[in-house]
């Protein structure tokens, strides 16, 4: 029975209602296991065979997360055909019923006034093909302001900043760093392609193993680089800022600011971290003297503290 999922689920009564009501019986494996990481607003990837529930698994996550007095969308579904997305609207209404939860499926071929007098109503839920939803969301019909995203934090990072005279003493810090610390994973940025490439081939003349990647490398090699990087078979990843937003590699123990970013929302991006997960981490920032007033002015900006390294550096990773 549901009853062991549902009971550490601590769901809501009018979803547990709408649950039996689909005669629901006993959670499949992907429901097991699936569920909970998503309530938890864990980044879920789910493979499962047709017709195992993957559907009713986010279905009731999301459903659960739903404040019902709210009618504007909190839920946003993008499915890859109309037919799934409509499959999916079907699935949240039923399992909402009791809940009174508003879905509308906003999909192409069907009439563009009826989506927008249908998003104008209120709709807790879309579920939608992503031509029509840009659609909507360009017109401002499909409002984002309440659909939650996951916000980056800087707790948990310890940050610190390394005073280098010259540009030119940089190479020689890094490689001192490289030596020191112990590495589980970390990624470079530097501001521009042209200085990615050149420290890349200078470490490596050094016999340090690193890769790298920048905005300029066709998508094939960058998703290569980056499947090597998550699944461990290079540890230290020099890139620019295309590497910043977006993407979360959870064994990255290290970021190091070679340069400091041009826009102080890119600091953010760099090293912040999803800070649910409560993963702790270590930014170091090198800084020549031109360099302090951006420093000073991310400071600032982010209500934070960002110390001078200290000498024992074996004691931060």
């Amino acid at each position: 029975m549901f009853t062991s999922l549902v009971e550490a689920l601590n769901l809501k009564e009018d979803l547990l209602r709408g649950i039996y009501a689909y005669n629901f019986e006993k959670p499949s494996a992907i429901q097991q296991r699936a569920i909970i990481p998503i309530m938890r607003g864990r980044d879920v990837i789910a493979q499962a065979q047709s017709g195992t529930g993957k559907t009713a698994t986010f279905s009731i996550s999301a459903l659960q997360s739903i404040d019902t007095k709210i009618r504007e969308t909190q839920v946003l579904v993008l499915s890859p055909t109309r037919e799934l997305a409509i499959q999916i609207q079907t699935v949240v209404l039923a399992l909402g019923d009791y809940m009174n939860v508003s879905c509308h499926a906003c999909i192409g071929g069907t009439s563009v006034g009826e989506d927008i007098r249908k998003l104008e109503a209120g709709q807790q839920v879309v579920s939608g093909t992503p031509g029509r939803v840009f659609d909507m969301i360009r017109r401002r019909n499909l409002r984002t302001k309440d659909i939650k995203r996951d916000e980056l934090t800087l707790e948990g990072i310890k940050q610190f900043f390394v005073a280098v005279e010259k540009e030119d003493w940089k190479f020689d810090t890094l490689c001192d760093l490289y030596d020191t610390l112990t590495i589980t994973q970390a990624v470079i940025f530097c501001n521009t392609r042209r200085k990615v490439d050149w420290l890349t081939e200078k470490m490596r003349e050094a016999n340090f193993t690193v890769s790298s990647m920048h905005g300029e490398m066709v998508q094939k090699e960058r998703d290569a680089i980056m499947a090597e990087f998550r699944g461990g078979q290079s540890r230290v990843l020099i890139t620019t800022d295309v590497w910043a937003r977006g993407i979360d590699v959870q064994q990255v123990s290290l970021v190091i600011n070679y340069d400091l970013p041009t826009s102080r929302e890119n600091y953010l991006h760099r090293i912040g971290r999803s800070g649910r997960f409560g993963r702790k981490g270590v930014a170091i920032n090198f800084v020549t003297v031109e360099d302090v007033r951006i420093l000073r002015d991310i400071e600032q900006y982010y209500s934070t503290q960002i110390d001078e390294m200290p000498m024992n550096v074996t004691e931060l990773t």
